[in-house]
């Protein structure tokens, strides 16, 4: 009697064995074990940026940089990314309090930024800066044309920092002044003639022109083409290590590059 039992025990726990291993199996996802659990992260980014990070006209969060990450999130299984919108000025100050884990919106290199945060190693676009007038401006041809016009640019953004840096380095003369509302504060002052110029991109003056008659052209050679990164804390190096994988891998398979010419219109990932 004491053998059956012992026998049947022996069966019982085989099974139960055998089962276990098979439920671990079934609910590991893409090499994550149900024993490691996938780590969130927040993304933070905005809804004003013209095919980087804006609402489409159902509402949903889309452009270059939120694709992008949605594309590096697919093949991190170890991560699970949730995107948190904002106004650009935010972000940093976000970021800095614990409130976001990275920021995707196109953020350029400079010595402020490299002094409080860790910007991942790959690059994954080049941000062309060009100055930007109402379509019927002839007076303004370049950024040497600026001086005593008023100027409109997003505080802390590309464009600010480096219109601040060119006024004072060069004594410019330009009157800077910042959006209250992102985009749209821009596109209405130029569009009424509040402000003479803003810098910015070719494709977001493009996507503005069609989406929103914002009568703009740009002018004069590009300012900067600079490279951009994703921008995280000093003590993520594990998650730029893998954002950077991610990233190599994409590019090899031409997903960065089909990514770039759908939301700017051209291949603005090359160079580098």
């Amino acid at each position: 009697m004491k053998k059956t039992l012992l026998i049947v025990m022996a069966l019982l726990l085989t099974f139960l064995g055998a089962c276990s291993s098979e439920e671990t199996t079934s609910t590991a996802k893409s090499g994550v074990s149900k024993d490691k659990e996938v780590q969130k992260i927040i993304v933070g980014t905005g809804t004003q940026f013209p095919n980087i990070c804006f609402l489409d006209s159902n509402g949903k969060l889309t452009g270059y940089d939120v694709e992008l990450v949605r594309q590096i999130d697919e093949k991190l299984p170890e991560y699970e990314f949730e995107f948190k919108t904002m106004e650009f000025s935010n972000l940093l100050l976000s970021l800095e309090t614990n409130k976001i884990d990275f920021v995707a919106h196109q953020m350029e290199v400079n010595d402020e930024r490299e002094e409080k945060f860790l910007f991942n190693k790959e690059p994954y676009n080049v941000f062309p800066l060009q100055v930007t007038v109402h379509q019927d401006n002839n007076d303004i041809h370049s950024i040497k044309d600026l001086k005593g016009k008023k100027a409109i640019v997003s505080a802390t953004s590309n464009s600010a920092v480096f219109l601040e840096k060119y006024n004072k380095e060069n004594n410019a003369g330009i009157e800077i002044v910042y959006s209250g509302q992102g985009a749209d504060d821009t596109k209405n002052q130029i569009k009424t003639g509040r402000a003479d110029a803003t810098i910015t991109t070719p494709f977001a003056v493009d996507f503005l022109n069609k989406q929103a008659d914002a009568q703009q052209k740009v002018v004069g050679e590009p300012l900067l083409n600079s490279k951009v990164y994703f921008l995280l804390r000093k003590d993520e190096t594990p998650l730029q290590k893998r954002i950077d994988e991610a990233l190599v891998e994409l590019k090899e398979e031409g997903v960065v590059s089909e990514l770039s010419k759908k939301w700017l219109g051209a291949d603005y990932s090359v160079g580098f």
